[in-house]
């Protein structure tokens, strides 16, 4: 389909979607979000193997577009609105595709909602986080609260979503929500290397791992190992993976 407000790459084997309203500094509207969920079902059914998703201009996102609250005040709306970035971010944590972020300069409140969405983070040095829905008034939704407490914890949490406060990339990594802070600048060529390397591992093994880390992220802890090995012994692929490694050895 054509999109309006993202920049979609859905062939070979690395994949993109970029957020693309660089006067708005990426700024999640309705109809962006409605984009993003189109293109993660088209990326899904795609070849490519990951997808990394980042931002034009200044800022990957600076979240909810504050323009639109005060129609959602009078509308009504707002609960579609909260429905919409919380089916948003669904959609890309459950993109077939590994995703990788690739940070810089803003991630603001439901920026930071997207980018905890996706599989794997690299941030620019100078990227700034901040989540500032509590001096809006309202509390942080979409799902955010789950993802950032599976990611950094409910101690810190409650510290960045209440007291609004900005944090460095450094902050965040040290954290464990990023796997890497690169240069200021570096940052989609960081995403995308870190893209191709796992695209060059064998499908079906990366496949079972992400899935394997959702269900845990969500309290499951019943999945069947001993299944999953067997299917990847009989996986033509990993065992052309298997061979060149016991080549190399």
């Amino acid at each position: 389909m054509a999109y309006r407000h993202l920049n979609v790459v859905a062939e070979g084997s690395v994949g993109a979607m970029t957020l693309n309203r660089p006067d708005k500094l990426n700024a999640l509207s309705v109809d962006l979000m409605h984009e993003i969920v189109a293109a993660s079902a088209e990326l899904s059914v795609s070849p490519v193997r990951t997808v990394v998703v980042s931002g034009t201009g200044r800022a990957f996102s600076t979240g909810f577009d504050l323009t639109s609250l005060a129609t959602l005040e009078t509308s009504g709306s707002g609960v579609e609105a909260a429905r919409l970035g919380q089916a948003m971010a669904d959609a890309v944590a459950d993109m077939r595709p590994v995703t990788v972020a690739a940070l810089h300069g803003h991630v603001v409140g439901g920026g930071v909602v997207l980018a905890a969405a996706c599989d794997l983070r690299l941030a620019a040095a100078d990227t700034v986080f901040s989540i500032p829905e509590v001096d809006l008034g309202i509390p942080l939704a979409w799902g955010g609260i789950p993802r950032l407490v599976r990611e950094f914890g409910p101690a810190l949490t409650r510290e960045l979503v209440m007291t609004c406060r900005p944090f460095s990339a450094e902050e965040a990594a040290s954290r464990g929500f990023l796997n890497g802070v690169v240069p200021t600048g570096e940052h989609l060529a960081a995403a995308a290397a870190l893209a191709e390397a796992v695209a060059a591992r064998p499908a079906l093994p990366v496949a079972t791992t992400k899935q394997h880390v959702a269900e845990v992220m969500r309290g499951d802890f019943g999945r069947d190992d001993a299944a999953g090995l067997i299917a990847a012994l009989a996986d033509p692929e990993s065992m052309a993976a298997r061979t060149a490694y016991l080549e190399r050895r």
